[in-house]
């Protein structure tokens, strides 16, 4: 009997030291761990979530996907959708096919999808088309972002009426002194390793300012209000409450904006002082997860 109880203590040990292994966590802008219920319940009273994503993360795009169902079950029609990835000039493909006008083919060959669309794009855009929700297409062109990288942001005023349809109404009022782009100036101007001496330092900021413009443009266009617009883009186009952000708040001080921030990390017990107050909630992930590309 005593050597059973030991053998039976011993296994307990075993298990008892094994770490539980997250593969996320989230927490609140002031670090404090949270959960995905308390996320929802803020989602659910927004205007406008802007849920920012690492790119090639899978655990963002797992997540983007469930508060989307979630969404869809509690707001019905009186949700929207929006995306980062889908440029504005491909609007009319993206309403055919959730309208199923047409076919996943030719959603593919007539507009500009990324390279990871099938494995981490796809599923939104699924859901749009079987709930009959819109999917809005909410960035610049990236021939248009080009053109500003390399003549900068008065360029825009030269293309014509056509082109200016699918993208923020010029002038595009640009604040290089906010820290993103500032930083982005300092990194592009070489005090920073990945200096570049070939693109004005200012003009590469300006490019990501219209991106952020064009994103916030279209999402005031589609948004009405008692509507909730869910919108996907980079963590960066919205962090510590810029971008996109700042955009919307130019335009309506009076939205109600929730922001989700996403961040890889050694450990999830606590939420690294660098990311507080990055956004409303921060989606913390290993740094070890697997990639998605």
């Amino acid at each position: 009997m005593k050597l059973l109880l030991s053998i039976l203590c011993l296994f307990c040990f075993t298990f008892a030291v094994v770490p539980h292994k997250l593969a996320y966590q989230i927490f609140d802008a002031k670090g404090n761990a949270t959960t995905y219920e308390t996320l929802l319940k803020e989602a659910s009273n927004a205007d406008i979530v802007l849920f920012g994503e690492l790119h090639n993360n899978p655990i963002c795009h797992w997540l983007q996907l469930e508060l989307a169902k979630d969404l869809a079950k509690e707001k019905g029609k009186n949700l929207l959708m929006g995306a980062e990835m889908f440029e504005a000039d491909n609007q009319l493909v993206m309403n055919e096919y959730t309208q199923k006008l047409i076919n996943e083919k030719q959603l593919k060959d007539e507009s500009k999808m990324w390279n990871n669309f099938s494995t981490d794009y796809k599923p939104l855009v699924e859901l749009a088309r079987q709930q009959g929700l819109p999917m809005i297409a909410t960035n610049i062109p990236r021939r248009y972002a080009s053109i500003v990288s390399k003549q900068g942001i008065e360029a825009l005023d030269k293309l014509p009426a056509e082109a200016r349809a699918f993208i923020a109404p010029t002038p595009i009022k640009v604040d290089l002194t906010l820290p993103a782009y500032a930083s982005m100036v300092k990194m592009m101007s070489g005090d920073a390793p990945h200096g570049s001496p070939q693109m004005k330092p200012e003009y590469f900021a300006q490019a990501q300012a219209c991106k952020d413009a064009t994103m916030a443009h279209f999402i005031l266009k589609y948004w009405q209000a008692g509507k909730s617009f869910l919108h996907f883009n980079g963590s960066f186009h919205s962090d510590n409450y810029e971008g996109i952000v700042w955009y919307l708040k130019q335009a309506n001080p009076k939205l109600k904006i929730m922001t989700i921030a996403s961040i890889e990390q050694p450990e999830l017990k606590t939420l690294a002082k660098d990311h507080l107050n990055k956004a409303n909630f921060v989606l913390a992930i290993p740094e070890n997860m697997t990639k998605t590309y």
